[in-house]
């Protein structure tokens, strides 16, 4: 029997993302009445599990294994659906707990009203003592002539739900999504063009980094464009996309195309929220403005995850729900300012994976430093995996012997990052990782000997 929908609630989360399930799942066992509202019932658990994070490393390793595209897309499709059930069960089967499929939109900073989908189809009014919006991103698409119109044009949700590989993929956007992107569809077999606005490729990596990657993903037949701006969109004869762009000599050329993806950033989930309506103020980019606790400027309403404008990362979002657990409970952890150093990776093959400064930031901000280099290729643990491209490359205080970053672009990075992570965030000497047991062969006894040498 269907639980019936009540008026009111202790708690109403709009937003079935990492940090709203979390907290919704908290507070349920808690005894404390939830109402956990979400849009699409094709997005339980959030964007990770259903159109980022999980599918595209759930191809990438395809990709890897040499799989057909087809036979990985149908993979992909019963692990996606499957987290998805799995999520929305660990939520509803709560006693205190209440799913409801529908478009949430303000009234005041107390009520909401939801639009119902489903076989329940209808309006319901809802008010909550507190409110927590967590309804996460999406891709931006620029206003280029054509975008809107041209077919076989994607977005990186859109891509993933074709059942057939391009044969031609261009990218517009050479950030770490249309990096992923590129890596992934070239090792299924796909012909790939990466048309880049910056200058110069992967700016804010240290240069002998960038070098490294872009020499791996050309190696991969990627053909990179920097400097490239797109001018308009269109299609030919048989369904191809044209893309016209300027050069850096300012030529222009022009590429047809299978398919074109747009991987040019992403803006807040906000459509249909009427945030105006509780008197909710967001920032010039459309995000919800929050302060040092997640709380927005109404005393009432929090928000978590991409939709407050902080890292866009899933264990960003799961983090914000410890930070408001712990307001909830009067325990330590109650503040963004106490989040320590976090990890971010790539996954291209290799990953890279970094952490902390740079050693250009490093030198910007007036450190003295020692840094250290090395090759991939000398790590035993590379060569039994038969991946030996990429570089580990890290950076130290001279004065104090604290590591100041890492970045490695290697077999296991985003495996590897963690240990450093640990490091940095414990306050540990380099001498700690470089004199650290690892097990053998791994790639984490690599930093035995990336630290020997500082």
């Amino acid at each position: 029997m269907a639980k019936t929908i009540e008026p009111h609630y202790d708690n109403l989360i709009i937003g079935f993302g990492k940090g709203g399930k979390t907290l919704a799942a908290w507070l349920a066992k808690k005894g404390e009445q939830v109402s956990l509202v979400e849009k699409s019932d094709k997005m339980y658990g959030g964007a990770c599990i259903n159109v980022a994070c999980i599918p595209t490393k759930a191809l990438i390793k395809k990709a890897e294994e040499k799989m057909p595209y087809q036979k990985a897309y149908g993979l992909k499709n019963e692990l996606t659906s499957f987290l998805r059930e799995l999520n929305y069960d660990n939520v509803e089967k709560l006693p205190a707990a209440t799913v409801i499929t529908g478009e949430a939109s303000f009234v005041t900073a107390n009520e909401v009203l939801v639009k119902i989908i489903g076989k329940d189809k209808g309006e319901k009014r809802i008010t909550a003592n507190r409110i927590f919006i967590n309804t996460g991103s999406q891709p931006f698409v620029p206003p280029i002539p054509g975008i809107d119109t041209a077919k076989n044009v994607y977005t990186s949700i859109s891509l993933l739900e074709q059942s057939t590989l391009p044969e031609k993929l261009v990218i517009i956007g050479g950030g770490f999504i249309g990096l992923e992107f590129a890596d992934m569809y070239a090792k299924f077999g796909a012909e790939v063009t990466v048309l880049d606005s910056a200058d110069e490729f992967l700016p804010q990596e240290d240069e002998d980094v960038a070098d490294e990657v872009y020499k791996v993903l050309t190696s991969r037949k990627i053909n990179i464009v920097t400097a490239a701006t797109v001018q308009k969109v269109e299609n030919t004869e048989g369904d191809k996309v044209k893309v016209e762009y300027k050069d850096k000599t300012g030529e222009t050329v022009s590429l047809q195309a299978s398919a074109l993806l747009i991987a040019t950033g992403r803006k807040p989930m906000t459509e249909g929220l009427n945030l105006e309506a509780a008197g909710i103020r967001t920032d010039k980019k459309g995000y919800i403005e929050v302060d040092e606790s997640l709380k927005t400027n109404v005393h009432n309403i929090w928000a978590l995850g991409d939709i407050n404008g902080g890292p866009q990362f899933t264990y960003i979002s799961l983090d914000d729900f410890r930070i408001v657990r712990d307001q909830l409970s009067d325990a330590d952890y109650t503040t963004v300012e106490q989040r320590k150093q976090v990890a971010s990776s790539v996954f291209i093959t290799p990953p890279l994976a970094h952490i902390g400064l740079r050693e250009r930031e490093a030198v910007e901000k007036g450190y003295e430093i020692k840094v250290a280099k090395l090759p991939a290729t000398s790590v035993v643990r590379a060569r039994i995996d038969c991946n030996t491209s990429g570089l580990l490359k890290t950076v130290v205080d001279k004065k104090t012997n604290k590591i100041l970053g890492c970045i490695l672009f290697c077999t296991g990075a985003n495996e590897m990052i963690n240990t450093i992570q640990v490091a940095i965030n414990c306050g540990l000497d380099y001498q700690e990782v470089r004199d650290t047991i690892y097990t053998h062969p791994s790639m984490t006894e690599a930093f035995n000997d990336l630290y020997a040498q500082i």
